[in-house]
């Protein structure tokens, strides 16, 4: 029976391209997935952070950092600002703004200021603008003379240049008065705020900015002994009122 004879095929000089295509694809795919990876969604993170937590005891996920994919794809670890350290930045903002609106204020105002008619101060509250009645009312009443309609035009044209909250209170002293217009002081200070919130809002400033209130004689600054103390208690005090930044806190039903 006759052998058979196998004859050996000529080795193909060109077989090491096979591994090279296999070489280039998957260093095609380990680009695309780091590419991936680089280029974070923030909502997709979010969503797949709040499953995760979810699935181990309910934790939140934190926030993804707004600027994610720069700072990973430079190499750098984004930093993550405490919530402390944003509320303090906030305040010292809006009190730097409170600074120069309380002297803006001061300035349209230097006149009745020097007079001791009006006062101006800055506190954690924000801005006190108090205004000594005798420049705004008559006595017992809640007309707003010449001279007042100056001075709250002035204040106003600084005020609504902002946004902040802008609460009115009217104060009086201990003396009863009962007339037809205002059977207690109760009723005088509330309507004495409101004439001067009528005329910051025919100066531009929003009605939702402003809020009315009537003290009364409940807030003195000074005695109500001696004529002097009751002059200086009848006032009305403009507040501008600051941004505290704040989150409100449910309070639950059981301890």
């Amino acid at each position: 029976m006759a052998r058979k004879v196998f004859v050996d095929e000529p080795v193909s000089a060109e077989r090491w391209m096979v591994s090279y295509a296999d070489l280039m694809t998957l260093l095609f795919a380990l680009f695309v997935v780091l590419y991936a990876i680089s280029s974070l969604n923030e909502s997709k993170y979010r969503v797949l952070s709040n499953s995760i937590g979810s699935a181990f005891g309910g934790l939140k996920a934190q926030e993804a950092p707004a600027n994610s994919s720069q700072a990973t794809a430079s190499g750098q670890t984004p930093a993550v600002v405490p919530k402390e350290q944003a509320a303090e930045t906030v305040l010292r903002q809006d009190k730097d703004l409170m600074t120069g609106m309380a002297r803006d204020i001061h300035q349209a105002l230097t006149s009745l200021v020097s007079q001791g008619k009006v006062k101006v101060t800055q506190s954690a509250r924000g801005i006190s603008v108090e205004i000594n009645s005798s420049v705004l009312f008559a006595p017992g009443q809640a007309r707003l003379n010449d001279e007042a309609l100056t001075a709250l035009v002035a204040v106003a044209q600084v005020m609504k240049q902002d946004n902040h909250q802008i609460q009115v209170e009217g104060h009086t002293d201990n003396v009863p008065i009962d007339n037809l217009l205002f059977p207690s002081n109760w009723e005088l200070s509330a309507v004495r705020a409101g004439s001067v919130i009528r005329v910051f809002i025919d100066q531009g400033i929003a009605e939702k900015r402003v809020t009315a209130v009537g003290r009364a004689s409940t807030r003195p600054v000074a005695s109500n002994s001696t004529p002097e103390g009751r002059q200086r208690n009848r006032r009305v005090e403009v507040l501008l009122l600051a941004e505290l930044p704040d989150t409100p806190t449910d309070i639950p039903l059981t301890p």
